[in-house]
C-alpha cells in the first residue's frame, strides 16, 4: 500500500524520464505539457484527430497532421486499479489507478494517465476529469506528465 509522502509527485522517484522519440514525433506534445497545454493531432486536410502521435493521418494518410492545442477535460471512459508494479520502484507502492480519458473536444480521442486522489477511491465510468499538469522541473532532462483528478474533487 502506498505510504504517505511529502512528494508532489503521484507515482515515486526512480521511473523512466519519458521523452519523444529519437525522430521527434512526440516532442510537440511533451513541449505543450511543460507550458501547461494539451496538444492532440489533427490532420488539417480531412479534420481527423487522433492520439498517439503518428506521422500519418488515420482518416486520410495524409502526412504530418497537425498539432492542436485542446482543453485538459474529458470523461473517464475506463479505469484499473493496479495492485502488481509494472516497474521495480513501484514495488510495495500500489493500488494507484489509471484512467482511459475520453477528450470531448478532441473528437473523443482518448489517453492513459493516472487519477490523483485516494487509490482505493469509488471510480465511475463517464465522471468527468480535468488535467493537472505535474512539473518534474528537477529531472535530467525536465518533463511534465498529465494527470487526472476528479472535477470537484477538491485536490490541488
Amino acid at each position: 500500500m502506498k505510504e504517505a509522502s511529502t512528494s508532489p509527485y503521484y507515482l515515486p522517484a526512480g521511473l523512466p524520464v519519458p521523452v519523444a522519440e529519437p525522430d521527434g514525433l512526440s516532442a510537440p506534445y511533451w513541449q505543450a505539457l511543460r507550458e501547461n497545454r494539451l496538444f492532440v493531432q489533427r490532420c488539417a486536410r480531412c479534420g481527423t484527430w487522433q492520439f498517439g502521435p503518428e506521422w500519418i493521418c488515420h482518416g486520410c494518410h495524409a502526412f504530418n497532421p497537425a498539432w492542436t492545442e485542446v482543453a485538459s477535460r474529458g470523461r473517464i471512459y475506463s479505469w484499473e486499479r493496479i495492485w502488481h508494479p509494472s516497474h521495480d520502484v513501484l514495488t510495495g507502492y500500489g493500488p494507484y489507478l489509471a484512467v482511459l480519458v475520453e477528450l470531448p473536444d478532441a473528437g473523443h480521442v482518448r489517453m492513459v494517465g493516472n487519477l490523483l486522489g485516494d487509490p482505493l477511491q469509488t471510480v465511475t465510468i463517464g465522471s468527468e476529469v480535468e488535467g493537472v499538469f505535474e512539473h518534474h522541473a528537477d529531472a535530467d532532462p525536465p518533463y511534465t506528465l498529465m494527470q487526472w483528478r476528479l472535477c470537484g474533487s477538491g485536490l490541488p
